[in-house]
């Protein structure tokens, strides 16, 4: 019997160690459907939308090293669009597979047919379409080789007709490669960084996702230098536990400990970041950074030295070269600042809010204390990113994946899937805001399809509430930031998912004790607070300003009761960040 291409492609994701294709089948994609069902090693899941598919695909390579996603001609291949976006900008190795109409029809404005390349040029760092089948295993091993090398998206676009085809084996492009190395910079280099370190007595540390493999290093050197360690909220996981030097996140999300600890240095070493938010770094300072990279040095603020190697190799490298720093004065005085912030941040924890109104601090505190040591977390982008970067601890086991750069909505469901499908015996928990999990709500009948234990906690403060906040602070009135939303509890139930409904702080442990006990997915609707807000740890005037604006227009044509509730929780922030 003949191989079909579609046959030999399906082979080759195997044999790169690809275990899901997230897709909706149809049309140009039915023969790699039924090439699939031919392999039951390679499992079809079939999402509700090909958005769906590539965010379960991005968290899936995020913890497996490689996944699949496909999307047939036309709109298949636009719903994949914003997916790939997030997993590209987030580095998550995917091979796209975009079916095609018929070779004959490309550029006779077919039915459905789209231009492949121009369509996902921006979002993927290969994109080719196989015309025949003897293009099919080269450009399918340069696809795949290409994710796995620069870590993103590659684009195969697979016309239906060349699916069919009999396969031709090129015996050269059958294999693929994970390969690692070490990568440092020049001795001279790291003797030059060695010398500004030695003779600058107070030393920052602040780490991005590149630094996540190299927890040991950092914490020797922060050690080393008495240096306070701050960390971005994609180096949180690797870098925050067992760590006696950090004093947390800065930017939109941190807190006042690790702004301060930049601000008060003589040096700012930065560690595998590409932290976009320029307001937060100092500019009178020398900040040397050291990047895998080498594109991003230099990029988001003026420094001093800038050098390419990734963190592992140069820190340990760089560690023989500096003197060990008694003074700890500088590095006292941020750790106590931080412990500050930190007895501030459970006051929230403490006050659960009132019935109709929970605070969501509280919530994403008993999230942490309930879950697994090794849990994965997904969190939507917008205020369920404050509450899961401020409450939710690394331990060394626990995963957090999230639009981090992308900064999509309805993200964290969909990666939700992907992760419970990459790590079926991890515990897998979606922090989604009711915005969020609006965009994509029929994927619901996905996470029931394939019985993934997923505990979805839905932080419902009816409202888009980063926008709203947003607002506020620019002296804005918020406007069409409300939601209407239907009581996901009985969607949940309607999908065959269980649905726990929570209203009442007092109601709030049990109820997700329940959820996280329960065997199989469930779906929290916690109605919290929506006032409660979460402001950066720079606090400037145009910020005061700006929301008392806001208070002095909804006085003007607001309900009392919802000015009292903004006023108040204005002026608990403010007092928290200014005391």
């Amino acid at each position: 019997m003949s191989t079909k291409v579609a046959d030999q492609l399906v082979e080759m994701m195997l044999n790169a160690g690809i275990k899901r294709i997230y897709a909706i089948t149809g049309d140009s994609l039915n023969e790699l459907n039924d090439a699939v069902r031919k392999r039951p090693e390679l499992q079809w899941i079939h999402v509700r939308n090909e958005e769906a598919g590539a965010f379960a695909a991005s968290a899936d390579a995020q913890m497996s090293g490689l996944a699949c996603c496909a999307g047939s001609s036309g709109p298949g291949h636009v719903h994949l669009v914003n997916g790939l976006y997030d997993a590209h900008r987030s580095g998550a190795p995917v091979l796209a597979i975009a079916s095609t109409c018929a070779t004959k029809e490309f550029g006779s404005g077919y039915f459905q047919e789209t231009n492949v390349i121009k369509l996902f040029d921006d979002c993927s760092y290969y994109t080719q379409v196989a015309a025949n089948a003897i293009q099919l295993p080269r450009m399918a091993q340069a696809a795949i080789q290409t994710a796995i090398s620069k870590k993103g998206v590659a684009v195969l676009g697979f016309p239906g007709d060349v699916a069919s085809l009999e396969a031709v084996h090129i015996d050269s492009s059958e294999k693929n490669f994970f390969t690692k190395s070490k990568i440092c910079p020049e001795d001279s280099e790291l003797q030059e960084l060695a010398n500004l370190l030695n003779r600058n007595p107070k030393i920052c540390i602040f780490c991005g996702i590149g630094a996540a493999d190299a927890h040991d290093e950092v914490v020797a050197l922060a050690k080393k230098l008495k240096a306070p360690v701050g960390f971005s909220f994609r180096g949180k996981m690797g870098i925050e536990y067992d760590n006696p030097y950090q004093v947390g996140m800065t930017g939109l999300l941190g807190l006042p400990s690790a702004y301060h600890s930049m601000h008060e240095s003589d040096v700012v070493l930065l560690l595998g970041t590409d932290f976009p938010y320029t307001p937060f770094y100092p500019h009178d300072k020398k900040i040397v950074q050291i990047d895998i990279k080498a594109e991003n040095l230099g990029r988001r603020a003026k420094l001093t030295m800038g050098l390419f190697g990734d963190i592992k190799s140069s820190v340990a490298a760089l560690l023989p070269l500096l003197r060990e720093k008694t003074d700890r004065s500088f590095l006292d005085a941020q750790l106590h600042i931080h412990e500050k912030v930190q007895e501030h941040l459970q006051i929230y924890v403490r006050d659960k809010g009132k019935k109709g109104a929970v605070s969501p601090e509280a919530v994403a505190d008993i999230i942490n204390t309930l879950a697994t040591d090794d849990a994965i977390f997904t969190c939507d982008t917008g205020m369920c990113n404050v509450w899961s970067a401020r409450y939710i601890k690394a331990n060394g086991k626990r995963d957090m994946i999230g639009s981090f750069i992308h900064g999509s909505m309805a993200n964290a469901m969909p990666h939700a899937m992907g992760a419970a499908l990459a790590c079926p015996n991890r515990q897998v928990v979606a922090m989604c805001g009711d915005g969020g999990i609006s965009m994509l709500l029929g994927d619901l009948a996905t996470i029931k399809q394939y019985e993934l234990p997923i505990k979805i906690i839905v932080f419902n403060n009816k409202a888009l509430g980063m926008v709203k906040l947003e607002m506020e602070v620019m002296g804005l009135p918020d406007f069409q930031v409300d939601m209407m939303d239907p009581d996901f509890t009985k969607v949940a139930e309607a999908m065959g998912i269980k649905g726990i409904n929570i209203d009442d702080p007092e109601q709030l442990e049990s109820g997700l004790r329940e959820a996280f006990s329960f065997n199989g997915p469930v779906l929290v609707n916690v109605h919290t607070d929506p006032t409660a807000l979460a402001l950066p740890p720079k606090i400037d005037l145009n910020m005061v300003k700006g929301m008392a604006l806001s208070m002095t227009k909804m006085m003007l044509g607001g309900k009392f009761e919802d000015v009292l509730d903004t006023v108040k929780n204005n002026y608990k922030h403010l007092k928290e960040l200014t005391d």
